[in-house]
Formats: structure tokens, sequence, C-alpha cells
């Protein structure tokens, strides 16, 4: 610090912290600028941009205020700001300071008291969030495919298997004294919690944008008890939170890293609930008699088909020695999840992306839409160019829109699995325009230039990815749940 003018402080920060600390010192002592005036013999104007961090203060003042505020000198130059309020107005004033805010040609910002401390709490989120995206950081939907594409490839090569997320689940099942058969329990489910130091509680006024809600202060995870959220839902959703600190992960730096936690956390929450020491054996069993099902997994282990179904995916290669591929589509065929190491066709585009392609109508996935009972497991065989694959594949009741899950294996492999004798079989020549993508030469010439739709929006095709630090989260809203049920005391 520069001390040749007799003052202890240049920095602007400082300025303003050592303002505030005055400030706070004097309303402490229930003196008013006058009367401060009277004891140190400045003008009350002139303490007034003190406290404001408009005038520097020298250490012959600093001591006079201190004696005429009855506070050790020490206390003025405490670098801890001394209360939220105050933290949260230095940094509003530093933002305003910064070039980068200037350049939006805003007029001057004062927080006044009448100013909420949530308002405050906006503007310096926002101002971070901006300084840390000084060039902007939007990840487009295609940049967010080949991220996918990136990640589905390293799953590949490793055959979706995670050898040091089974080991920290299977050590954490193993601390609760899970028995190695069925389904956690609730209270399993709670222990494990405790196990990772946490406590699970569950409301019915969790903000609707969350499906859980972590304090990390109380070590409290808050579950949304809402009859949309089902015990099987809410499990999979507590594992997950769990998976996050479990797994160490820090707030992701970029979309990737984003995508890499979230396979990891949603691996370790299947890794717990359908766990490998017990399920690895039953596969075996059924793969011996020939009868592996996806069903008797979502059965046994209370979970959904799709929780099932991705964990079938994740021990098949390495404990089966079965290749598969996995796919997640509504009712128009349009892939929302998928991961294959058997080299099914898969629709992709020039980046090698599959997430938002359309799957050919005459594949099972889309078939199942269409069957007698489309809620049970369609079974089916499919010809291509390039082989022949068999699927079982489940519409899952429940959601908006309907998803169809569809697990399925080379021809070779199906042998093994229940329902290997169905005698659905259907022919895909996609990306062939003959087969699904154009219409006959019939039906063209009957209808060109006497059809014209009406096109629904699909606002997730348009739309950027979200840059918010917590995509779709009203923060308001999640701060001030967590200071109403915070414990007291």
């Amino acid at each position: 610090m520069d001390k040749t003018d007799g003052s202890i402080q240049t920095d602007l920060f400082d300025s303003l912290l050592v303002g505030r600390q005055i400030r706070f010192a004097r309303t402490a002592a229930d003196l008013t600028l006058d009367d401060l005036s009277e004891r140190v013999g400045r003008s009350a104007p002139f303490l007034s941009q003190l406290e404001n961090g408009k005038k520097e203060v020298s250490l012959r003042l600093l001591n006079e205020l201190a004696t005429a505020l009855d506070v050790p000198a020490r206390d003025l130059l405490d670098s801890t700001p001394p209360t939220r309020r105050d933290e949260l107005e230095i940094a509003v004033e530093l933002a305003q300071r910064d070039p980068l805010y200037q350049g939006f040609g805003l007029g001057k910002f004062k927080p006044s008291a009448k100013i909420p401390d949530i308002a405050l709490e906006h503007i310096v989120k926002l101002y971070d969030e901006l300084r840390g995206r000084s060039v902007p950081n939007i990840v487009t939907r295609e940049e967010a495919r080949i991220a996918n594409a990136e990640l589905r490839t390293e799953m590949r090569k490793r055959g979706n298997y995670f050898g040091e997320i089974e080991r920290l689940a299977r050590d954490a099942v193993g601390a609760i004294g899970y028995s190695k058969s069925g389904a956690l329990s609730q209270g399993d489910i709670d222990d494990l919690a405790k196990y990772l130091g946490f406590t699970i509680h569950r409301s019915q006024t969790v903000p609707p944008s969350v499906r859980s809600l972590t304090d990390l202060r109380h070590k409290r995870i808050y579950i949304a008890q809402r009859d949309a959220l089902d015990n099987i839902g809410a499990r999979s959703v507590i594992l997950q939170t769990l998976g996050t600190f479990a797994l160490g992960h820090r707030p992701p730096k970029d979309f990737t890293e984003f995508l890499h936690q979230r396979v990891e956390t949603n691996y370790f929450a299947g890794a717990a609930l359908l766990p490998e020491v017990a399920l690895v054996p039953a596969l075996q069993k059924a793969k011996e008699a020939r009868d592996l099902s996806i069903q008797d997994m979502k059965d046994v282990y209370s979970v959904s088909f799709e929780m099932a179904a991705h964990r079938f995916t994740n021990l098949a290669t390495e404990h089966l020695g079965l290749k598969v591929h996995f796919v997640r589509s509504d009712e128009e065929g349009i892939i929302w999840k998928a991961y294959e190491n058997n080299d099914v066709p898969f629709p992709r585009n020039s980046v090698g992306a599959i997430e938002g392609q359309r799957l050919c109508r005459e594949w099972g996935t889309r078939q199942a839409f269409h069957s007698a009972d489309k809620f049970a497991i369609h079974y089916q065989y499919t010809d291509t160019d390039d082989g022949t694959w068999w699927c079982g594949t489940h519409v899952e009741a429940g959601r908006d829109p309907l998803s169809a899950i569809t697990v399925g294996v080379k021809f070779d492999d199906a042998k093994h699995f229940r329902g290997h004798g169905t005698d659905r079989h259907s022919v895909s020549r996609c990306p062939d325009g003959n087969c699904c993508r154009r219409p006959s030469d019939a039906l063209a010439a009957r209808w060109d230039s006497y059809a014209l739709p009406s096109v629904r929006p699909n606002s997730h095709v348009l739309a950027a990815m979200p840059v918010e630090t917590i995509p779709g989260v009203d923060v308001a809203e999640m701060y001030e749940f967590l200071e109403r049920n915070a414990p007291r005391g």
C-alpha cells in the first residue's frame, strides 16, 4: 500500500471495505454522521464520502475514528465485510466500475435500503457470469451434439463400463449392509445418504423447477413429494444427487464436462440401485437359460425400464460378452438418447451425432407405438443392409411425450433373450429414400401441390442450449425455500 500521503489504502475495494466497516461501527454505536463529525472534527459530508469509499482514510484519522467509535483500529481494517448486505453492495459498486459492465450504457445504480438483498444477489451473479463470459459462450444444438458424439465414442471404447464408479457404488451400498438381493428400500436410501454425510427431507413445497435441492450448509437434500415424482423416480433422483458428492464433482467448466458429470451421476445411481454384486450372477444365470429380460430387472429392483435398460448396457459387454444398443425415442422417431457398441446403423448427421435424428419407421422402436398393446414389450427382428438386429422395446407410460426404450443385439446374440422367438420381422433400407423417407410415386402423383401442412413448432430444435449456471431454475425461489427450511438455532 502506498503511504506517501499518509493514506493507508489506495485500492478501490479497500476504500469501500474500510468505509463499510466505519459505517457498521457508527451504526452499532447509535451515532449519526453529525454525531461522529463533532467527535473527530470532520464534516458530515466528508464522512459520508468516506463511508461510501469515495475518500481514502489516513492512519491518523483511522485512529481518531476508532477512538470516537470505541472500537479497535484493526476492526476498521478487517478484510471481511461486516454483513452480507455490505458484501453485496461492495460487489455491485465494483461491478459498475468494470468497463465490461459500463459497455451496456446503463445509468448509475445505487443500492438504496429499499432494494432487497435478493435483487443485489441477482446483479452480482449476473455480473460474475458476464465477467466469465466476456466472449460469448452459447452452446448451440450442433455443438452439443458434437459433444454428445465425442462422449459416446468414449463410452463405446469402454463398453459403457466404468469400473471406478462400480467400486465406489459397491463400497457405498456395502457400508449400509446391503444384503445382495432385491431392491434398496427407502430406509437403505436414507442410510446411504447418511453414509455420505447428508439427510433426506421430503417436502410438498420444493420449487417446481427442480427435482431435488441440496442445502450444502446443513447437508440436507430436499426431494419433491408430489404425485408427479413417484417413489421409483424419487429414489433415482436422490441417488443421482448423492452421486455428485460421492464422485467429487465440481461446477463444470464447459458443456462437455457437464455431459460427463451427468453420465457419471446417472451411472452411480444405477450402480447403487442395481448393484453389480447382486445383478451380475442373476444376469449370467438368465443368459444360460436364454431368458435375459430388462423387464425382470425393472421389477426385481423397482426401477424404471429406462434405468434397467441403461444398467444392462453397463454390464452386458463386461460380464456377459454381449455387444448391445440402447435408444430412447419419441413417437415421431426422434432420438433423445442412444448408445451402441454393436455397429447398429443409427442415423447420424454430418458430425456423427445421433441425438435429434429420426429413426426408420420399420425399426421396432417406432413399430412399438403401433402395436395392438403398445405398453407391452414389443420384440422384433429388423433386416438392414448391415445385417439383422433383434430388439425389445417398451413404451413408458406417464412420460410427456411418450418415450420408447429399446435394447437390442445382433441376430446371433438374440437367442440369449426372452422374446427371441418372436415372428415380428421387418426390413429397413434407410437412409435409402425409397424405404420410408419419401412417399410412393403413386401417392406423390396424387397429392403433389394438393397438401399444405401447418408445421408444429419444435422449440427444442431452434433454441440454443441454455447458458445459465443452473439452466431453468428459479434461483430466487430456490434460495427462499432453503431459507424457510434451514434449521434454526
